[in-house]
């Protein structure tokens, strides 16, 4: 059985700048994700509590060689871009893979 490699991405901004993170993260992440081959998909997930907001990147891979292509050879570090610091409360240091199945 084979199975593809989820990378999951955390983030937290403050509730009211939800909408400007989630078009800069289209901007940026989003499109750097999709520019790389053996990316098989990428998903935003948003949940807003009180006056935080919580994203999740959730993107499929072929391979951990397509993610190194993306986030380099420390590809378990979450990627940050110069921007981030406007919007982001806290920079988590890693991210999570999971190998993954669909039946």
């Amino acid at each position: 059985m084979n199975a593809i490699i989820t990378r999951i991405w955390h983030g937290l901004t403050r509730a009211s700048d939800a909408g400007a993170y989630l078009q800069y993260l289209t901007e940026t992440g989003i499109e750097d994700y999709r520019k790389v081959p053996g990316n098989l998909g990428v998903q935003v997930l948003r949940r807003i509590e009180g006056d935080q907001c919580h994203f999740w990147t959730v993107t499929r891979w072929d391979s951990y060689e397509s993610i190194k292509k993306f986030a380099g050879e420390d590809y378990e570090k979450a990627r940050y871009y110069p921007e981030d610091k406007a919007y982001l409360l806290a920079f988590e240091p890693n991210v999570i893979h999971c190998e993954t199945f669909d039946f």
